[in-house]
């Protein structure tokens, strides 16, 4: 009989989970509301339920009926709480609901971490009607909404004029009104996407990330592996195993954002508990062989196995903006360039943020366009 699997968000990130969960012959039931451009895999899922990803109980109940052997989602951050709301309901593998909630509060998880001795920046909090404490604070520092992601309502300031100001729109754009104040971090961004399984973490590849300049949040783009020497890339991963068991996080992959300070400091700036997005899955499998998207519908389904990598490649990919005129170049003569993987302009109807195609790569070597 075949296994069933539920897939809480049926958006265009959903696709590698759904098209791998049906090559290994399982059946897949994709949980969203029916808005159009939230919906992409309801033309490729076997079964396609109309719920929003925000409604746990409804999704609980629908699993119930349809006995489903595991619940998982990726890239998407909103449906973790659900993930774990339906495993924990279910005795199915999961995190714990209530951790979820941590995890997904950037100022609840930075207590976490400072509670449990993880080398993390300077923060505060604050909320509608009271003032921030910024005493021993230096600026520049970040605002940041305490429950949104991929960078909405995240600020860098000079002065308290600009902070005020910040810190008044994330409490407008958080869920719950409250802000993250943090002292700015300078020095290299890195990324390392782990899997985790009964509480061990399992490290798999650490990425450099490429950003527009110290004073701008525009990532460039990704490669890996890191060209961060040994000492520092162990140094990272130890923080990030820490910083995982401190949030209890028990099950899945996970996207930790690090900044590693000129002196060799690691500091821990975000923890995503779910598989990175940036074509994450397609870069670890270029530059290992390891197939992160089997991996994360094994764990769902009870069968981990530990990851191994047959592969040591370089890979990356680059985002194309305006100002991009190499990345522009390549992406336009990509038939004469046998590294280049993909690449693609988007349409009208396609969303890119600020970008408007990208590249990926695959190579004997670190590639750069810029």
């Amino acid at each position: 009989m075949k296994k069933k699997l539920a897939i809480i968000c049926a958006s265009l990130g959903q696709a590698p989970i759904v098209n791998k969960a049906k090559e290994l012959g399982i059946e897949t039931h994709c949980f969203a509301w029916d808005k159009e451009e939230d919906n992409y895999c309801k033309n490729i899922a076997n079964y396609f339920h109309p719920i929003s990803i925000l409604e746990k109980e409804q999704i609980l109940e629908k699993c119930k009926e349809i006995k489903i052997d595991g619940v998982t989602s990726i890239m998407n951050d909103y449906a973790v709480p659900t993930v774990a709301f339906v495993a924990q309901n279910m005795g199915l593998i999961g995190n714990r609901y209530e951790n979820t909630l941590i995890t997904g509060n950037k100022y609840k998880a930075r207590l976490t971490f400072s509670n449990n001795g993880v080398n993390s920046p300077r923060f505060t909090f604050a909320y509608k009607g009271k003032d921030p404490d910024l005493t021993d604070f230096r600026y520049p520092l970040i605002i940041k909404p305490t429950d949104r992601c991929a960078s909405v309502g995240v600020k860098k300031v000079d002065n308290k004029s600009e902070m005020l100001e910040a810190v008044q729109k994330a409490q407008q754009l958080s869920y719950s009104k409250e802000a993250l104040i943090e002292e700015y971090v300078f020095g290299h961004e890195a990324t390392l996407d782990m899997i985790s399984w009964q509480g061990k973490h399992y490290p798999i590849i650490i990425s450099d990330t490429e950003v527009m300049g110290e004073s701008d949040f525009t990532k460039t783009g990704y490669h890996q592996p890191s060209k961060l020497s040994a000492d520092i890339q162990t140094k990272i991963i130890n923080e990030a195993k820490k910083a995982l068991t401190a949030l209890k996080f028990e099950y899945g992959a996970s996207d930790t954002e690090v900044k590693i300070t000129k002196t060799g400091e690691v500091k821990v700036i975000e923890i995503n508990p779910r598989m990175g997005a940036d074509a994450t899955e397609k870069l670890v499998r270029l530059s290992t062989g390891y197939d992160l998207v089997k991996g994360v519908i094994e764990i769902a389904l009870g069968q981990f196995e530990i990851p191994y990598f047959p592969l040591k490649k370089y890979s990356g990919v680059y985002f194309c903006r305006e100002n991009t005129k190499g990345i522009k170049q390549a992406i336009e003569n990509k038939e004469n360039d046998p590294d280049i993987i993909q690449a693609h302009f988007y349409n009208e109807e396609e969303s890119g943020l600020d970008r408007i195609g990208y590249l990926i790569y695959q190579s004997d070597k670190k590639r750069q366009w810029i």
